[in-house]
C-alpha cells in the first residue's frame, strides 16, 4: 500500500469523480484507476463504483474513508514533526542527471534561497530511472531528466517541458573539428570520445548515431558535468543537449565549445518531474516554480544566436 493510492481515492471523493480527480492530481485518469485497483486488491474491497458514467466511490469505500483520512493525517502529522526536528528549516530533495546545472539549475536554487533563507535544497546526482523511482517513493521532491522526442513519460509522475534543443557535438578548445559549421558522426567517430555511462539518457542517443561502430577509443564517466570537465581536458568530444553546454561558465570561459550535428536533427527536453499529489509544500512549489522561471530565461537565451567560438 502507498500513501498516494490513499491520496487518489480522497481525491476521487472530495472532487466527486475518477475524471475530475484525475485532472485535480495532473494524472490520467487510467493511471489513477489502476493504482485505485491495486489498493482493491491488495485489501479485498470494490472501493470504486465503475459505470459507464463513471467512477464514484463505493459504498465501502465510502465506510472505510475515516480510516483512510487517519492514515493521511498522521502523515501530515509525520511530516510536520520532520520538519520541526529540522527547526522549521524544510529541506527540499532534488534529483538530477547533472544537466543544464550552472545555466538552470544553481540559478533557479538562488533564486529560492533570496525568499527561503532558512530553507535547505539537496541536489542528488542521479540517472533517470533512479530518479522517477525516488520520486515515486518519495525520497525526492523533484526530478530534472532528459527526454528524447518520442519517449514515453510515466504515466504515475507529473511532467513540466523546461526547455527544448537538440544534442550538440561539445569540442574542447582549439579542436580541429571547431573550425567546421557542423560536425558529422564519421568525424566524431574517429575521435577518442567521451561517453555517458549507460543509464544516462546520451548514452543511447549516442549507441543510436554511432550504431555498430562506435568510436575505436572511448571514455565513460557519469553526468554530464563531468563529462565537460573531460572535455574541457583535452581527452576528446562528447555529446550533450545544447542547453547543457550554452551559457556553461566552461563555455563562456573558452574551455570548451559546441557544434550542431551535421547528420542528425534530434529534439531533446528537459522535463520537471514530481510526483502528483494534493499537498504539494510550499518550499516544493517554490522550487518547482523558480525552474520554471528560469527554464524560460533560459529558453529565451537559447534562441539567441549566438557567436561562434
Amino acid at each position: 500500500m502507498r500513501i498516494e493510492q490513499l491520496e487518489y481515492l480522497a481525491a476521487v471523493t472530495q472532487h466527486g469523480s475518477l475524471r475530475r480527480a484525475s485532472e485535480q492530481l495532473h494524472i490520467s485518469q487510467p493511471a489513477l484507476s489502476e493504482a485505485v485497483t491495486k489498493l482493491e486488491r491488495e485489501l479485498g474491497v470494490t472501493l470504486l463504483d465503475r459505470r459507464r458514467s463513471g467512477a464514484r466511490i463505493s459504498q465501502r469505500g465510502s465506510e472505510l474513508q475515516e480510516f483512510m483520512v487517519e492514515v493521511l493525517e498522521a502523515v501530515d502529522r509525520l511530516r510536520t514533526a520532520a520538519g520541526d526536528q529540522q527547526a522549521g528549516h524544510p529541506v527540499v530533495r532534488v534529483g538530477t542527471v547533472s544537466t543544464a546545472t550552472s545555466t538552470l539549475l544553481v540559478p533557479a536554487v538562488r533564486e529560492f534561497r533570496d525568499s527561503h533563507g532558512a530553507s535547505t535544497v539537496e541536489v542528488l546526482n542521479l540517472q533517470q530511472a533512479e530518479i522517477d523511482q525516488a520520486l515515486r517513493e518519495g525520497s525526492l521532491d523533484l526530478g530534472l531528466v532528459n527526454v528524447l522526442a518520442g519517449d514515453d513519460p510515466p504515466a504515475d509522475l507529473v511532467g513540466t517541458t523546461l526547455v527544448h534543443g537538440r544534442p550538440v557535438a561539445v569540442l574542447p578548445a582549439g579542436h580541429p573539428l571547431a573550425a567546421y559549421d557542423e560536425v558529422s558522426t564519421d568525424q566524431l567517430r574517429a575521435e577518442p570520445f567521451v561517453a555517458m555511462r549507460a543509464g544516462y539518457l546520451m548514452h543511447r542517443f549516442v549507441h543510436r548515431l554511432f550504431g555498430a561502430e562506435m568510436p575505436a577509443i572511448s571514455y565513460s564517466t557519469d553526468g554530464a558535468e563531468l563529462g565537460k570537465v573531460m572535455v574541457a581536458e583535452g581527452l576528446g568530444p562528447t555529446v550533450l543537449p545544447d542547453y547543457s553546454v550554452i551559457g556553461d561558465p566552461m563555455e563562456r570561459a573558452g574551455l570548451i565549445t559546441y557544434r550542431p550535428l551535421a547528420d542528425d536533427r534530434t529534439s531533446v527536453s528537459l522535463v520537471l518531474r514530481r510526483r502528483p499529489q494534493q499537498h504539494v509544500p510550499r518550499a516544493v512549489r517554490d522550487l518547482e516554480a523558480a525552474l520554471v522561471a528560469q527554464a524560460r530565461r533560459t529558453d529565451l537565451d537559447l534562441r539567441e544566436p549566438k557567436r561562434r567560438r
